[in-house]
């Protein structure tokens, strides 16, 4: 069941750590006084913070170039895969996730060694970025013609800062992102980063799935809920509520960290094929 998350990341109901990246150059908020010393100095505290207590792996996202564009520019992808290359992990898989271009991700990721991409892949979205169509054929037709088949995709089936153009249920869009969008694994979101989503979406997509992809839990993780989410998800993306104050902008606090892996320990030890455990 679901074999490649455990082979992937060595232990059951993986942990991802999200790691925000500061604004980039080009965007409204980038701080043209630290430059792109600044993102590579907070990015690297970041990355030993996490890796330090413990968690699984990690993701790399360009979470402080709000507004988020569609289509990325030269200089944030550049800049990104640089700050990027000096700190990936040797001994845990890390991901790459563009907001919101998915080609960009599955560039970088090549670039870096990534295994796998955050995207989203399938539907049609009124967003905070205006009309967003997405096209997981061409994004998997790229991912083929650049030589990244290696690199699997993960799926936001519901995604944040946007509501579809039409509704369909969670069960028919997870069936569909593995069957039509061949996602490796599903990812269900809350409304918005660090809000969680609803338990029900979580059940209805492994319930319309079932042994086919894992679905793991996407936004809103805390060390207060993350044991009832694990209680049916097969791994959970956190990144806020790591983050001084739980805010998406500020470092990595350690302590928090800690206080998230000691209850996704509590996890693994009540439940069959915890950490360690075939």
């Amino acid at each position: 069941m679901h074999t490649f998350l455990k082979e992937l990341f060595g232990v059951n109901k993986p942990v991802i750590a999200v790691v925000h990246m500061p604004p980039l150059p080009g965007a409204p908020l980038y701080d043209e006084q630290t430059g792109i010393a600044g993102i590579h100095a907070r990015v690297a505290g970041d990355v030993d913070k996490l890796l330090r207590a413990g968690v699984d792996g990690l993701l790399f996202c360009n979470a402080g170039d709000r507004p988020y564009c569609l289509t990325a520019a030269f200089e944030a992808v550049a800049t990104m895969t640089a700050t990027i290359a000096p700190v990936v992990p040797r001994d845990r898989p890390f991901g790459i996730d563009f907001m919101m271009d998915a080609k960009a991700s599955l560039a970088i990721a090549l670039a870096t060694g990534a295994q796998f991409v955050r995207i989203v892949g399938m539907g049609v979205y009124n967003s905070d970025m205006g009309l967003w169509s997405t096209d997981a054929a061409a994004v998997l037709r790229y991912r083929r013609a650049i030589g990244a088949q290696h690199v699997r995709v993960f799926c936001n089936i519901t995604p944040e800062f946007a509501v579809p153009l039409g509704a369909r249920p969670v069960q028919s869009l997870a069936h569909s992102a593995v069957f039509s969008a061949l996602a490796d694994a599903i990812l269900v979101a809350g409304p918005m980063a660090g809000a969680e989503p609803d338990l029900s979406g979580v059940r209805e997509a492994k319930a319309a799935i079932g042994v086919q992809s894992p679905v793991l839990m996407n936004t809103g993780a805390r060390a207060d809920n993350i044991r009832r989410f694990l209680q049916i998800a097969d791994g959970v993306l956190v990144g806020s509520s790591l983050r001084v104050d739980g805010y998406s902008g500020n470092p990595v606090e350690e302590a928090r960290v800690a206080a998230f892996m000691q209850a996704v320990a509590q996890v693994r030890v009540s439940r069959p094929g915890g950490k360690g455990q075939s």
